[in-house]
Order: C-alpha cells, then sequence, then structure tokens
C-alpha cells in the first residue's frame, strides 16, 4: 500500500475546509526545552505549532506531504517555518537534528504497515537519540458504523481497520497493540486514551503515545 504521498491531491483539495482536533497534552512536554527543536511531521495548517509558539516554544519546523496544507499554514502562520514534501516520508533534515517529534493524526492516513514503518524509520532517523516521539492517532471504533466500513474493505486493502471515507479518502484505524509492533527503538513513556472529534465530525476514540528513543539508536 502507498505512503503519505498517495493521497495529496485529496488533501489539497481538503486543505480548506477540514478541521483537526487532537488535543496538545502539555505536561507531557513539560521536560522539554523551549528552544528544543521540535519537528511537527504532518503539521496540517500549523494548529499544534500555533499552540506551542503560544506556550513559549521558539524552534519549530512544520512539515506536510500535501503543498495544498502547507500554504494554508503559510497563510494563517506567516512568521513560522513549514516546507512541503517532495517525496515523503523522506524529509530533508540532517540524521539527528530534533529533540521531539509529534505525529499527530498522521498514521491514520498511512493505511499499510510498511509505509507506516518506513515514516517511523525517517523519524527515527531526525531524531537525537533520547529525543521524544508524540503520536497521537484513533484506535478501532466500536460503533456499527465503523465496524460495517471496516468489514466493507478488509478484502480490498487487506487490513482490518482500513476503509474509505465518503469524501474519498483512505484511512485506518489501528488496533492498539499495533504501536509496539511499529515503535520497536522506542521505550514508551506513557500513553493516553482520548476522545476526539475526526476531520468529519464523528466522535472517536483516539490514543496518544509519548515514547523515548534509544539512546543507543
Amino acid at each position: 500500500m502507498s505512503d503519505l504521498d498517495s493521497q495529496v491531491p485529496y488533501w489539497d483539495a481538503a486543505a480548506a475546509t477540514k478541521t483537526f482536533t487532537h488535543p496538545l497534552h502539555l505536561p507531557w512536554l513539560d521536560g522539554v526545552s523551549t528552544h528544543a527543536a521540535i519537528l511537527d511531521y504532518g503539521c496540517g495548517y500549523g494548529r499544534i505549532m500555533e499552540e506551542l509558539q503560544q506556550r513559549g516554544f521558539d524552534n519549530l519546523t512544520g512539515v506536510d506531504a500535501s503543498p495544498g496544507m502547507i500554504s494554508r499554514a503559510r497563510r494563517l502562520h506567516p512568521t513560522m517555518r513549514f516546507a512541503a514534501l517532495d517525496a515523503p516520508p523522506a524529509s530533508p533534515y540532517p540524521d539527528a537534528g530534533f529533540d521531539a517529534v509529534l505525529l499527530f493524526a498522521v498514521l491514520t492516513c498511512i493505511p499499510g504497515n510498511e509505509a507506516q514503518h518506513r515514516l517511523i524509520a525517517e523519524l527515527t532517523r531526525v531524531l537525537k537519540p533520547g529525543g521524544i516521539l508524540y503520536i497521537s492517532d484513533l484506535l478501532l471504533q466500536d460503533d456499527e458504523r465503523n465496524r460495517d466500513r471496516y468489514d466493507r474493505h478488509v478484502d480490498h486493502y487487506g487490513s482490518y481497520g482500513v476503509f474509505e471515507t465518503a469524501d474519498g479518502a483512505i484511512c485506518r484505524h489501528h488496533a492498539r497493540e499495533w504501536f509496539a509492533t511499529l515503535l520497536p527503538g522506542f521505550r514508551t513513556i506513557d500513553t493516553r486514551t482520548i476522545t476526539v472529534l475526526t476531520m468529519n465530525g464523528h466522535e472517536s476514540t483516539g490514543i496518544q503515545i509519548l515514547a523515548r528513543k534509544s539512546e543507543s539508536a
């Protein structure tokens, strides 16, 4: 299954209208210097970066596969640093260049296992040893609407939890145990279960994970 760039036309078209709601749990960043280099990977229109800036963080970089999202981010936050990715998941940054990476509602946009592993490998590369990775994403839902669409699409996509939205996105919801498989080079510090509104306005159960890259990686 394709990487993050496979749905760029969808996200470019949606850039002007979608609203993202995954909350930033600021206590998880209490130990992070306000001068730390932070990468918001899949930054969308810069919502999380704006919140971080308001809290005093001053070394922020946002990247997204969608040029449309980056254009919106630059209009909303003209003084911030944003870049569109040419060939995601690859980024133009050096090895071990960031103290922290945020990955908010990005894995849900990447349906394939191998593609998700490629993304995590890239984020591992740009994180300093001992750096933190803060993931916020969506779990498998128990309601009838979601179970029905998981069942309808499982044969086509080969993975339970992958589905197509009514407006044309391909998304993925995750089993909790998948994240341990995805993060072998990290030690989980904390997890939270959250309730969020999806970009199409449906209340859903999500998960947030704070993990630390191995010092020897």
